[in-house]
């Protein structure tokens, strides 16, 4: 067993600056999101929609077709979720279908794909089996082959590519027990070295919930390199051969959900890698993880896209034949509101993955919000879709498949769905992540010419200068935000009844900028700590983004004859919803209960109200917890220590 690795003690300020730091803060290319949360819709960003050029199309529908009949014949998604593993066969099958190598350019083996048909692949295969599609997604959106095909050098890549597109799985190593969210506090180290082979460094850590890590042959691990005079130092990638000495797969977790997944948590003890294996310069790590994440996001929202899909599958056919008090339930309002919800929803999620898909491929754009807005999005409403099967399914729902099998019934594992999908709100950043990092975005307009202003530890000087610039900017800015197209009644007539949505989307997003403005102007410094507010305003920007993209979605299918009249339809029935989503989120960013939630988690802490937990036992039958951030081979599978 390794000695334990000594965590950095880590205060606000520096684990802010660390996470400043790997933020990419140019911006080069256009960002039509960017743009909505500063109160401009670049409608002409997005429409007319992106397509994929002829070639791509061919080869990608191609591939689709023998990945559905393989999905349909060679994977068996109860027996994955029966035995919580994926069968050597079905892992066998996708590496001779060429699946590992779906992103890997074909000049290395792989097949190429475009991300659009990727992220399709993808939801057909999670509709199939998730845990499939995740095998899948980590192994090539945040794996080996992502960071070095945008970071590796041509030798990395002549190296490792070939075996990742046919044979080799890849996984990727950040977390650790006791850092999640917070990699200023990542503790792995990576020691320089030379000895008789060359150039190296000795990795020393423990890695926690390595996503394919049980059954991965390459990893990218992150490691902390320590400053030296001959190099920077700094958080680090590394691509590592699994079967290196001194790694240790020491346990494989198990969830409420995917339960194919081979999760586990790997230990390292003085495992050398060459220099050569190092990604990009030292302390270049979480850029290159950050940079990688901006397309990798897209494949969980693809997922929660295939999901919502499959969803509206089951609830079309049991609500429609399954009669109470007189006919079917679909025709019971209650019920049919959520099958509404259902089938709009889904058709905006689509619409988000495949816009922002596609406006990858293109690399137009900076899509780095987008693809965070569809990841917070899509993994938050097939939440709630999946939740609103269950219930229109009933007892039904909540009965597992095997069960309902077993007395002759149609086996649909709606609840199986539901346990699946719950990972995704905290996979690749959590909901609240998220929340933090698009908000940092959406303000950064404001940061970087107000910045000093609000910033105590600037000099009167700086502040005086910093003053002159915001008000140049806010001069010009401001009266940008009173009117616009949104106001003019025949604005995006083309658009036809969906018209109306759009220049709503134009009006609420200047009224989205200036209520970020009153924040600022009202908060100023504090403004970090109102998450709370930066949610609701995320969430909103959320909601316009997919109203924009589902509008010029149904359009395109209006103006290619496929099923134009139905996509207007649920484009429009979807931006109806979420208007009133946008109106109750607006309302709550001024007359909400943040103050007094704070006030009260602050007596739940002080232990005030624990009066209220009497009356029950504690199911773990031990004492409260304290952090302990290098756990041992015996206690591998709780990430804290119990106090006796």
């Amino acid at each position: 067993m390794s000695a334990p690795t000594q965590r950095p003690k880590v205060t606000a300020h520096e684990a802010r600056q660390t996470a400043e730091a790997a933020r990419e803060r140019d911006w080069h290319k256009p960002s039509f999101a960017k743009e909505l949360f500063l109160g401009r819709f670049r409608l002409d960003l997005v429409h007319p929609h992106p397509l994929p050029a002829e070639e791509d199309a061919r080869r990608g529908d191609a591939f689709l077709a023998s990945l559905r009949t393989f999905c349909e014949t060679r994977i068996d998604g109860a027996r994955i979720e029966r035995e919580a593993r994926i069968p050597d066969e079905t892992i066998t099958g996708l590496k001779e279908l060429g699946a590992l190598g779906m992103k890997i350019d074909r000049k290395y083996g792989g097949l190429g794909l475009t991300q659009l048909y990727y992220n399709r692949a993808l939801a057909l295969v999670g509709s199939a089996s998730p845990a499939v599609g995740a095998l899948l997604s980590a192994h090539q959106s945040i794996g080996v082959p992502q960071p070095l095909k945008l970071f590796g050098t041509q030798e990395q890549k002549d190296a490792f590519l070939p075996r990742l597109a046919r044979t080799d799985i890849s996984a990727f190593l950040l977390t650790e027990p006791d850092v999640g969210s917070d990699p200023a506090r990542l503790a792995t180290t990576a020691v320089p070295v030379r000895d008789d082979e060359g150039d190296a460094y000795v990795l020393d850590g423990v890695k926690l919930w390595t996503t394919n890590g049980v059954v991965a042959d390459l990893l990218v691990v992150m490691a902390r390199v320590p400053a030296s005079d001959g190099g920077r130092g700094g958080i680090t990638a590394f691509v590592v051969e699994a079967d290196s000495p001194g790694i240790t797969v020491e346990h494989r977790n198990a969830f409420m959900g995917l339960r194919g997944l081979e999760n586990g948590l790997t230990r390292f003890h003085r495992v050398r890698v060459p220099a050569e294996n190092r990604i990009g310069p030292e302390g270049a790590g979480l850029k290159i993880a950050l940079t990688t994440l901006n397309t990798g996001r897209l494949s969980l929202p693809a997922a929660c896209a295939g999901a919502g899909k499959w969803c509206l599958k089951i609830a079309r056919e049991w609500a429609g034949v399954r009669e109470q008090w007189g006919g079917p339930v679909a025709r019971h309002e209650a019920v049919g509101t959520k099958i509404s919800f259902i089938a709009a929803t889904t058709f905006a999620l689509e619409a988000v993955v495949d816009l922002a898909s596609q406006m990858a491929d293109e690399d137009r754009n900076d899509i780095r919000i987008e693809a965070a807005l569809a990841k917070l999005y899509g993994s938050e409403m097939a939440w709630l879709i999946a939740d609103e099967l269950v219930q229109i399914r009933g007892g039904r729902g909540y009965e597992t498949a095997d069960s309902l099998a077993a007395r002759g019934e149609r086996a649909v594992p709606a609840e199986q769905l539901l346990r699946d999908l719950r990972i995704n709100r905290i996979f690749e950043g959590s909901t609240e992540i998220m929340h933090l990092l698009i908000a940092r975005e959406a303000v950064d307009a404001h940061l970087s010419v107000a910045g000093d202003l609000i910033d105590p530890g600037k000099s009167f000087a700086d502040k005086a200068k910093a003053g002159a610039r915001a008000g140049g900017f806010y001069a010009r800015w401001l009266p940008g935000l009173v009117t616009g197209s949104g106001q003019l009644p025949h604005s995006y007539g083309e658009f036809g009844v969906l018209a109306g949505h759009l220049r709503y989307v134009e009006r609420t997003s200047r009224k989205l900028a200036r209520s970020t403005f009153y924040a600022m102007s009202r908060w100023q410094g504090r403004m970090e700590l109102k998450q709370a507010f930066l949610g609701r305003i995320v969430d909103i920007g959320a909601e316009l983004f997919a109203m924009s993209a589902a509008c010029v979605r149904a359009e395109l299918l209006r103006t290619t004859g496929d099923h134009g009249p139905e996509a207007h339809q649920l484009a429009d029935a979807f931006c109806h919803q979420a208007r009133l989503r946008i109106e109750e989120l607006f309302g709550r960013l001024w007359s909400n209960t943040d103050d007094l939630d704070r006030r009260v988690v602050d007596g739940v802490l002080a232990g005030r109200y624990a009066w209220l937990e009497a009356g029950i036992v504690d199911p773990s039958g031990e004492g409260p917890w304290i952090a302990d951030a290098t756990p041992g081979p015996s206690t591998e599978q709780d990430v804290h220590r119990r106090i006796p």
